[in-house]
């Protein structure tokens, strides 16, 4: 065989072999790209997504879109060339497999976290409307889960509202945990409480509770130090004012509070917040407006790009990664708090893009 032909053949072999190890061997990463975008003020799967009763709604318009980013999953795992398909494409991001899927979790717990922190997104999001517009959104101490092989499984239940400890008032969460620790490990500690089912009807038939009942629970030390414990989680729970439900299947994690809280907020005010313009954003919301930072920006202002936005309401902590690369044709608005992003929403149908608080790259 001539040499000539001998050395093509040699690394026509070689490349096949690469391509072959690309495709077989894995790599330790993951991929994030742009997910769906969903109008709040609009209907998904053929039902509202902000369903709002027993109180007057206006009409809207406009589009206020939360954002989502598309993950590869848990169990896939990327071969080299994948990897490096998605290094060269502009909307997508490979990040280590890691990053998205820690080793100490699995995939069951990943989905339950993120199942939670939707729930209580959307909670925080109706708080954080509501208290916008001044309506009083009355407040409860519950038990937020027991652990499980401790003195109170049993005893106490998630949905206990827990009304006072040792007959002292509970007025906040911590309250609960100082009281607890006032004791020694081996002592009673008397909960008063309404029981989780007869709370929950009490909300339902919008009455007052039938009675409390009172139940004791013998404390134990702490793993690592000496305080007692008896193995609860005491959190805030809400009574609304009105029925307000958001109607939103297969996303998780609480990057869309924002959105929904302005949402809320547009169909409770005859003031129409976009003035017909598409908005989209992204951020947490907690129970007083304030907006917290999200992951995946970069994924998400591409997404709302290709659904047809023109500013994008931007987490603080998020603007400088968001300006790095800004999809074009799209304003970056930096917001702290709901009451920034109302602010800026008026900006926007006012026509006043000049006037917006921007986010910078630097």
């Amino acid at each position: 065989m001539p040499r000539r032909t001998a050395t093509m053949l040699a690394s026509l072999l070689t490349l096949i072999a690469l391509l072959c190890a690309g495709v077989l061997i894995p790599v330790p990463y993951a991929e994030m790209s742009p997910g769906p975008t969903v109008n709040t003020l609009g209907d998904h799967d053929g039902e509202p997504v902000l369903q709002i009763s027993g109180h007057k709604t206006y009409p809207t318009s406009g589009h206020l879109n939360m954002t989502t980013v598309r993950v590869t999953g848990s169990q896939y795992r990327m071969n080299m060339i994948e990897a490096v398909y998605g290094w060269l494409d502009h909307d997508r991001l490979v990040v280590p497999h890691s990053t998205l899927y820690p080793d100490d979790k699995s995939p069951d717990q990943l989905n339950q976290e993120t199942a939670e922190e939707f729930s209580q997104s959307q909670e925080s999001a109706k708080v954080a409307a509501l208290k916008q517009l001044d309506i009083p959104v009355p407040t409860r101490v519950v038990v937020s889960s027991v652990v499980k092989a401790s003195p109170a499984e049993g005893a106490l239940h998630a949905g206990d509202v827990i009304k006072a400890v040792d007959g002292t008032e509970v007025r906040q969460p911590g309250d609960v945990a100082k009281f607890v620790t006032r004791h020694k490990p081996g002592e009673k500690v008397a909960f008063t409480v309404v029981p989780a089912k007869e709370a929950a009807a009490a909300e339902k038939e919008k009455r007052q509770p039938r009675g409390t009942e009172t139940v004791t629970v013998v404390t134990r030390e702490a793993p690592g130090d000496k305080r007692a414990i008896v193995g609860i989680q005491a959190g805030t729970a809400h009574t609304f004012p009105f029925p307000i439900n958001i109607k939103l299947a297969d996303v998780g994690g609480p990057s869309a509070g924002l959105m929904f809280a302005l949402g809320i907020v547009d169909k409770l005010t005859p003031d129409d917040l976009t003035g017909g313009k598409f908005v989209a954003g992204t951020g947490t919301i907690d129970d007083d407006g304030k907006v917290g930072p999200i992951g995946g920006i970069e994924m998400k202002t591409v997404g709302a790009r290709n659904k047809g936005a023109r500013f994008f309401l931007t987490p603080k902590d998020n603007c400088a990664a968001a300006a790095k690369d800004t999809p074009s044709g799209l304003t970056l608005v930096k917001v702290e708090t709901i009451g920034d992003a109302l602010k800026s929403l008026e900006k926007i149908r006012k026509g006043d893009a000049a006037g917006l608080p921007r986010c910078t790259a630097g």
